[in-house]
């Protein structure tokens, strides 16, 4: 198992995780890829992964996760992307109703591989 470093003892990942009609499945993915490549261009962006569920009985279909190099990252990202969503018009809430999809979206911090011996 990783263990935890003080190098990344700092970083923040953002993950969301989504329930997602089928009907919904194609125009959620682009929608998707297409804010994890904006993300990727934004100072601090370390790296992120889309997971789709292949069996089990969890509710969420998608997990989205992005790695940030600290928190100060992650606040200008949410304004580099709330800028970009109101330069296009873009409303996530909106789309998300739209289209059926549920949402849980929660900021994480790694906990050290220690804390769970």
């Amino acid at each position: 198992m990783r263990e935890l470093s003080a190098q990344n003892s700092q970083h923040r990942y953002r993950i969301d995780k989504f329930k997602v009609p089928p009907a919904s499945r194609e125009e959620f993915l682009k929608g998707v890829r297409d804010t994890q490549s904006f993300l990727a261009t934004i100072p601090g962006f370390i790296r992120n992964a889309l997971f789709e569920q292949s069996s089990g009985p969890g509710v969420f279909n998608f997990v989205a996760m992005v790695e940030w190099e600290s928190a100060e990252a992650i606040e200008r990202a949410a304004k580099a992307v709330t800028a970009r969503f109101e330069a296009t018009g873009f409303n996530p809430q909106a789309t998300r109703s739209r289209l059926g999809i549920e949402a849980d979206v929660a900021i994480y911090l790694e906990t050290p591989t220690a804390a769970l011996e």
